[in-house]
């Protein structure tokens, strides 16, 4: 392939400009620190500094304390979240652990536990 070959047709069959998937197979130990929006689908041990949105989907998993500039948590999380924007868990995620936040949403049937700041 040369260089000047696009590894994701402008068709949209590949991730969007400017975002790091983090696969379900994936499980990865350390600490991130990423400019660009991360969509985390499986499973981050250590600590996530994020300039962009962090989201966390249904199947991912982050033992983390996370930083980021908005955080979506779909699946579940354990530690400290502090975000400049809004943190909103979804039905069906899990939070264990405190919040700074500018706002926070919490939908029916997401659990929380910690305190908010």
């Amino acid at each position: 392939m040369s260089k000047d070959q696009n590894l994701f047709p402008a068709s949209g069959s590949g991730p969007a400009a400017g975002v790091t998937i983090i696969g379900e197979t994936m499980r990865i130990q350390g600490t991130m620190t990423s400019r660009e929006e991360v969509h985390l689908n499986g499973q981050w041990d250590g600590e996530m500094e994020v300039d962009g949105g962090l989201t966390i989907g249904t199947g991912g998993k982050a033992n983390a304390n996370i930083k980021a500039g908005e955080v979506i948590v779909a699946g579940s999380a354990k530690g400290n979240v502090e975000t400049i924007g809004r943190l909103v868990l979804r039905a069906g995620a899990s939070l264990e652990g405190d919040v700074k936040a500018a706002g926070i949403v919490i939908e029916d049937g997401a659990y929380f536990k910690g305190e908010v700041d």
